[in-house]
């Protein structure tokens, strides 16, 4: 079996200057994990679109005699004991070359040593699925020693060894696994299943830092309602999101949720969300935007769950502090869970209202030809309403009038920029100084000033003095 390389190595010419330094210099050399596992993806499944993001290398050369075969090019040193080294290519992106090597005991996340070797075959078989285990040659020759070769085409989430071992090594395993399954559509054998159960409780040994890292990849797949479903059937999802867990059999009223309690109208939504979201952060919000029912619904006599999204703004705070996101990520999920209720008054807003929500962190820098960047908060925002609409009886009925408000108000915010971009070039003072009394002529010359403005034809202070003093004269 063969890989396309002409495809990756247009993308990544550097990573065949590597290869063939080190094939001549006669150290086995060929690239590993994902790939390799990517391009046969794209073979089985006819996917003319591949486009191979990276290109990790592995080598029986070791770090001294890496760095001395590619010596002319920049080397940043990032794990040189555990036989890595980053390989910068002329135009800035690194690649990384790890040594052959096999690994001591594990702690249940690293481990305790690692022993450089020169033997391909002793590398593959320290790593965790056998879809991961597969290796190509610089003319596309796929390596196959672990038995990934079938298990990506039954699409079989197997483990190398004893799935026992190999979880126990390092417990994030358990949520690669899971990513996996959600990546080839695939099916984890019961073996492995079993394993997963048994080991859970080790991703509490886990730092929040790769447990968030982990959960946010399992969302960027187009699958990541299963991976919810598969984290809620191994016992997973209580101890990373207990409050989704939670949402199980809190009841929503049957006119706008006949589709059941919370966690069942949230499973929905992100299902929704696999179809036409992209950004995991997105996802994420969508996952905890109703995780304040349950209070709120007992603060309110469990008569109605108003002012559940206060509530659960303060718990996404927690959840997010709790998993080490950023400061910029927080304040995105935090806004999108605060604001998932407000935006489907927007229609009914008044105009300046309308504004300040869809103005809400704009990036002024964007045009307005693309309003998801200009206003990418506004843009994430309606992707999680439409997704929260859909998984309730509202539907299409919920939505499309905040969309069918959008462009006239966007219309109306880029005339009032365009405005305001102008009389920084020229106001009504700068011709009273010119020596023009007060009156309907001022209106007039800004005018014609400022159509030349919109029109691109000034760009300058400068140019829009010079044609207003022109107007004057005349």
């Amino acid at each position: 079996m063969t890989i396309d390389t002409e495809r990756i190595f247009q993308e990544h010419p550097f990573a065949r200057t590597i290869l063939e330094r080190l094939l001549e210099a006669g150290y086995q050399a060929v690239m590993v994990g994902g790939v390799v596992r990517d391009a046969l993806r794209a073979q089985f499944e006819g996917d003319d679109e591949f486009i191979p993001e990276e290109v990790d290398i592995a080598t029986a050369a070791h770090p001294d005699e890496i760095k001395k075969i590619l010596r002319d090019f920049r080397i940043v040193e990032v794990g040189e004991a555990f036989g890595v080294v980053l390989v910068v290519a002329p135009d800035g992106r690194s690649y990384e070359v790890a040594t052959f090597r096999t690994e001591g005991e594990y702690d249940g996340r690293w481990p305790a040593t690692v022993k450089l070797v020169r033997s391909l075959d002793e590398d593959i078989r320290r790593r965790d699925l056998t879809i991961n285990g597969l290796a190509a040659t610089l003319d596309g020759t796929v390596i196959d020693r672990v038995g990934g070769l079938e298990d990506l085409k039954a699409k079989v989430i197997r483990t190398i060894g004893d799935p026992n071992r190999r979880f126990s090594e390092d417990y994030l395993r358990i949520l690669r696994a899971i990513r996996f399954a959600c990546v080839l559509d695939g099916t984890i054998l019961p073996e492995v299943s079993q394993a997963m159960r048994k080991h859970k409780e080790g991703l509490k040994k886990i730092s929040a830092e790769r447990i968030r890292d982990e959960f946010l990849r399992i969302l960027s797949t187009p699958r990541a309602a299963r991976g919810i479903e598969l984290l809620d059937e191994h016992g997973i999802l209580e101890l990373l999101l207990p409050e989704l867990a939670q949402c199980k059999g809190v009841p929503q009223p049957e006119k706008y949720h006949p589709e059941g309690d919370v966690y069942t109208h949230t499973l929905l939504a992100l299902r929704c969300a696999d179809k036409i979201v992209r950004d995991p952060l997105v996802k994420f919000a969508l996952l905890v935007h109703d995780v304040g029912k349950p209070i709120a619904l007992q603060k309110n006599n469990y008569e109605h769950a108003g002012g559940h999204e206060v509530i659960g703004e303060q718990m996404a705070e927690r959840i997010c502090r709790r998993l080490r996101f950023s400061t910029e990520e927080m304040r995105l999920i935090k806004f999108l869970v605060r604001e998932h209720l407000r935006i489907g008054k927007f229609h009914k807003m008044s105009p300046g209202k309308r504004a300040t929500l869809l103005s809400t962190h704009e990036n002024p820098s964007a045009p307005f030809e693309r309003p998801a960047a200009r206003f990418p908060y506004f843009a994430k925002l309606l992707e999680l309403m439409i997704c929260d609409c859909e998984a309730s009886a509202h539907r299409a009925s919920g939505w499309l009038p905040v969309v069918q408000e959008l462009p006239p108000l966007l219309v109306r915010l880029r005339e009032l920029a365009e405005r305001e971009r102008a009389r920084k070039l020229l106001d009504g003072h700068d011709l009273l100084q010119m020596g023009l009394s007060p009156g309907p002529r001022i209106r007039e010359i800004l005018d014609a000033v400022y159509d030349q403005i919109f029109s691109g034809k000034i760009t300058t202070r400068e140019e829009a003095l010079a044609l207003a003093q022109q107007l004057l004269q005349k």
